[in-house]
């Protein structure tokens, strides 16, 4: 509560250097804070039934409601500005923490089984990237079994998430090689290796406040063809940098280091605890390279995820399961 507490204040502190626009900051910080309140109180209660029914809605959001991103479609190779993929990373691995909670071994074929399903949505909605952030995910559940170290397991996940984003910010800062750089241009658009140029362009010229939150679009040169400037460069870690300074990243990586360690902490089992883990480190990845964490819906999800990971099962007598 403190690291996002921090989260909101150091968006007002910037907000009133820059006269920026917390607002979306904010939102964000309560949906995750809301999301993961819910998740503590109802994995505590319902440490099966919750993250399956979290699992069954989260996998038919992006079929009721296609458009979860309310601009233009970036369909190389986001889906839906990453939104999509998100969601689906996150059902699939609320999906497979109640597999593994549940006791009997055909409610976990069946749970096991919806995960799948949710993968497969990935293909039905057209997001390829949905597809394989929900394989990989199914994939590192099964795993998280045969994982010795709880540990190693949390600190691999960590350096998962960290390598794209510094990649990222390379490629922002026109300091990867020719190799590289071009393997990128060939998975996005010119426009979005534009935009992150744009990002680590305004984050040097404020490292410490930046240049307000919301106000991207206001100093930015470079955009998706057909799109407006303003939104964000699609990448969280760069967005941070360029609005809200070095500190705004510090924070930014510190409240994912929180929720890797309260994993680490948590009295589930280990393979609950790293399907988790997969699932919101897939959520970091498409964050990094898209504007998924501008979606209410995702940071939502993230917290619930985190919440009914960490869940201490309520035993009714106040003694530990």
């Amino acid at each position: 509560m403190i690291l996002l507490g921090s989260c909101a204040a150091w968006s007002l502190i910037t907000a009133a250097a820059h006269q920026g626009r917390p607002e979306g900051v904010l939102l964000a910080v309560l949906a995750v804070a809301a999301g993961y309140a819910a998740g503590r109180i109802s994995g505590s209660l319902l440490p099966v039934a919750a993250p399956a029914a979290g699992a069954v809605v989260g996998g038919a959001l992006p079929l009721v409601l296609p458009g979860l991103s309310p601009g233009a479609r970036y369909t190389v190779p986001l889906g839906h500005a990453g939104a999509t993929a998100a969601v689906l990373a996150l059902a699939t691995g609320a999906a497979c923490c109640a597999a593994w909670s549940a006791r009997r071994p055909a409610a976990r074929i069946g749970l096991r089984l919806l995960a799948a399903g949710i993968a497969l949505t990935g293909a039905a909605t057209g997001s390829a990237a949905g597809c394989a952030a929900g394989a990989a995910v199914l994939l590192c559940s099964l795993a998280a079994s045969a994982t010795p170290c709880r540990g190693a397991g949390i600190a691999g996940l960590a350096l998962a998430a960290a390598a794209p984003a510094a990649a990222v910010w390379a490629a922002g800062a026109d300091a990867l090689p020719a190799g590289l750089t071009g393997a990128l241009r060939s998975r996005f658009t010119e426009s979005r290796l534009g935009l992150w140029r744009e990002a680590a362009r305004l984050a040097g010229h404020d490292t410490l406040l930046g240049v307000g939150p919301g106000r991207f679009g206001e100093f930015a040169a470079a955009g998706p063809p057909g799109a407006p400037a303003g939104g964000g460069p699609h990448s969280a870690p760069l967005q941070q940098a360029a609005e809200q300074g070095l500190i705004g990243v510090l924070l930014l990586v510190a409240v994912h280091g929180w929720i890797l360690h309260a994993l680490w902490r948590s009295p589930r089992s280990t393979p609950v605890a790293l399907t988790a883990g997969a699932a919101l480190t897939a959520v970091a990845v498409l964050a990094a390279v898209g504007n998924a964490l501008s979606f209410t819906t995702v940071t939502a999800g993230a917290g619930l995820l985190a919440g009914w990971a960490t869940a201490r099962p309520w035993t009714g007598d106040g003694t530990e399961p």
